[in-house]
């Protein structure tokens, strides 16, 4: 067949794409048959540089998918159309792949054609089959269905994964920072002989994550369709293989969750019919460019929340946060468990500390009170509400309880080479009086305080300097 005409004729970029079927697996098998000028002068300055019948990773970099693709198209003797998030050339491909008639059985033909863009166009995003158009609108739908952010997210996994008939989908997110991550939501169907990812992230989980962007290397995706696949996993990630192995994983899909040039998750689903990727991947790619958009804003929601209720040098809950606490006890929205205890605690000492030594001093000491109180109060809602002052409430303690965390938090409160404080607290079986017990506490505390420095006059003018301060 005379592909030199054909390619010719096509008015916008296209290549004749050759395969050979006795070794697909190979990266060489894959050639550029012959281009028009506009594809060539997309891959060579020169065009008498361009050359014919050579492996397409002579004009473009190697991508395993792209392959896929080639061979989907040529063995299966169908059209293929995709739409996809190219970063690597940090733009939109909109590509299409035409069977060619073949005289040679062991080499199959295919047309390629793209257009790029460097955002996404939404009416290309949209040119879906119906069943991906429908999967689709169901997740918009359940996304904003509700305001429970993280039961939208529950239900939306397990859609992805009913839609791409996998036995297990998942959507990690990633804490760069302190190098975790967590599954935001996940789903599968044997919850006998599947373990949840919770099983799999041990601390050395994230060194596994870190190789997956070597694995997509660029492209949209990466995919685990048989087993020399598994092998490039083998090559670049051992201990994922291995563990993808133990889960009995066959077949994956991954999409990186991005929020601008940020990774900020993965999203990927496993033990699907490997026949299926086409439509598979296709609701992926417009499902992770819907979810990253939702998920990237309610984490910067949650992460605004966190600062604005969080006191920054010593990592407890601020004052703003007590109030609002307070403020939803009385209103109903969330009450204290009776019986609860209330703890006022007043660091000893700071002014002269800051005089003496320094302001760094001073915040290592409301540091130490703040790890103490962390210490003594695991279930405690603990708050910096003053400069030195903090507050702990304990909900459905007994009076045993309560009496033994004041006895073991007052025990502490003058150990040698650890911060100095003063403790006020105050036990109650009802609800209706937490303002009162705070101010009862809050007293006692202020008694505590004056005993210590009768027994360190040391540190008196100093307090007094501050009181008239």
């Amino acid at each position: 067949m005379d592909y030199k005409n054909l390619v010719d004729s096509f008015a916008q970029l296209a290549a004749i794409l050759s395969l050979d079927l006795n070794d697909i697996k190979s990266s060489d098998s894959y050639k550029v048959v012959d281009a028009n000028e506009a594809y060539k002068r997309t891959v060579v300055k020169d065009l008498n540089d361009f050359e014919c019948n050579v492996p397409y990773s002579r004009y473009i970099r190697v991508d395993h998918n792209f392959e896929k693709m080639v061979e989907e198209c040529v063995t299966k003797k169908q059209p293929v159309h995709a739409y996809v998030d190219a970063a690597f050339f940090n733009s939109w491909l909109d590509i299409y792949m035409f069977p060619l008639i073949s005289s040679d059985k062991n080499t199959g033909y295919c047309l390629f054609s793209y257009n790029m863009t460097p955002r996404a166009d939404v009416d290309k995003m949209v040119d879906i089959n119906a069943d991906s158009a429908l999967h689709v609108l169901k997740t918009c739908l359940r996304l904003h269905g509700t305001s429970d952010f993280q039961e939208a997210m529950d239900t939306v996994i397990a859609d992805i994964r009913e839609s791409c008939d996998a036995k297990r989908c998942t959507i990690l997110l990633l804490d760069k920072e302190n190098r975790k991550c967590s599954a935001l939501c996940e789903n599968y169907t044997d919850h006998v002989n599947e373990f949840p990812m919770d099983y799999y992230m041990d601390e050395h989980f994230y060194d596994i994550v870190e190789t997956w962007p070597r694995l997509i290397d660029g492209s949209n995706c990466f995919l685990i369709s048989d087993e020399e696949d598994m092998k490039r996993v083998d090559e670049v990630a051992p201990e994922w293989a291995a563990s993808l192995r133990l889960a009995q994983i066959k077949t994956l899909v991954i999409y990186a969750l991005k929020a601008g040039d940020e990774t900020i998750g993965y999203i990927w689903a496993g033990n699907f019919d490997a026949a299926n990727i086409t439509k598979i991947k296709e609701i992926l790619e417009i499902t992770t460019f819907i979810l990253s958009s939702e998920i990237a804003s309610h984490e910067m929601i949650k992460r605004m929340k966190i600062l604005s209720s969080t006191d920054l040098l010593t990592g407890v809950m601020n004052r703003n946060a007590m109030n609002n606490r307070i403020m939803d006890h009385d209103n109903g929205e969330r009450p204290i468990t009776e019986p609860y205890g209330i703890f006022f605690i007043d660091v000893n000492g700071l002014k002269t500390i800051n005089d003496t030594n320094g302001h760094l001093a001073g915040d290592n000491l409301l540091k130490d009170v703040a790890v103490t109180m962390k210490e003594h109060f695991e279930k405690g809602e603990i708050y910096r509400v003053g400069g030195d002052e903090f507050m702990v409430i304990v909900e459905g303690t007994s009076k045993e309880e309560f009496e033994m965390l004041d006895k073991n938090l007052r025990d502490d409160c003058e150990r040698e080479g650890r911060a100095h404080y003063a403790v006020g607290s105050c036990f109650s079986e009802n609800a209706r009086d937490v303002k009162k017990s705070m101010q009862i506490a809050d007293t006692r505390m202020y008694e505590d305080k004056e005993a210590y420095y009768r027994r360190h006059p040391e540190y008196e003018w100093s307090r007094r300097c501050t009181e008239k301060g």
